[in-house]
């Protein structure tokens, strides 16, 4: 299987893709702070979904989820922040995008942490 194949982790990275071209039009609006909080947290996400699919156990596996978890929770903050400062793009695609990426990640956590039959 590749990565490809993978939906977690092919939707991570397009929605890392899309944070990067959303913080580089914040930048343009000089809107350092709030750009380098969203690549950061907004990347994140797909770089421990990443990571976790070389986790050393299924205990790591779910560290490594419910960090990528975290991460998907703060960039919903920083992304409901811009959804309502006055003068903002409309984040409303990427808050969909993450809310879809959030429930998979609660699925996978929830799914692996069940003992093996």
């Amino acid at each position: 299987m590749t990565e490809s194949d993978n939906l977690i982790v092919r939707l991570t990275f397009e929605f890392s893709l899309l944070i990067m071209a959303y913080t580089e039009r914040l930048e343009t609006q000089r809107r350092y702070v709030m750009a380098k909080q969203l690549m950061r947290s907004g990347t994140s996400i797909g770089a421990n979904v990443r990571e976790a699919q070389s986790a050393e156990s299924r205990a790591d596996f779910i560290h490594k989820c419910k960090i990528a978890a975290k991460e998907a929770e703060e960039t919903d903050y920083w992304l409901m922040l811009c959804q309502c400062a006055p003068g903002y793009e409309d984040p409303t695609e990427l808050l969909s995008r993450l809310l879809i990426i959030r429930k998979i990640l609660s699925k996978i956590i929830s799914s692996t942490r069940k003992p093996l039959a």
